[in-house]
């Protein structure tokens, strides 16, 4: 099992930062790269962004693009989303997952660990 738990959220206006956090524990070996998803209210869950644990190799959905930005620390297993320039389209909650894939993937169905969430709200 690998356990994931989401910090940073919170409340900010259009145009300012965050940055999340999502710490990784147990059987670390069992995940490959780690992904942000998030989902608005009525809305379905999207894919944000991924990162491959070996190697780095990231990938972003383009309405974050030039906005966001995934990182990991591997010595901490924690994986970071900065998410610059946000606006009001931003709001939902996020969360982070982990895939076991030896390639990146944007696909829900690859992630089979999930984190709790952590809801970001932008203020306009």
């Amino acid at each position: 099992q690998v356990q994931l738990v989401e910090s940073g959220g919170g409340l900010v206006q259009a145009g300012g930062s965050l940055r999340l956090s999502c710490a990784a524990s147990g059987r670390t070996f069992s995940r490959a790269g780690m992904g942000w998803f998030r989902q608005a209210p009525g809305e379905e869950r999207e894919f944000v962004a991924q990162i491959m644990w070996s190697g780095g190799t990231t990938t972003y959905a383009d309405s974050v693009k030039g906005r966001f930005t995934i990182s990991r620390d591997n010595a901490k297993n924690t994986v970071y989303l900065q998410m610059n320039s946000l606006k009001p389209e931003d709001t939902a909650v996020y969360y982070c997952a982990a895939h076991r894939r030896f390639f990146p993937t944007t696909l829900q169905s690859d992630y089979v660990y999930w984190g709790q969430g952590t809801q970001v709200t932008v203020s306009s």
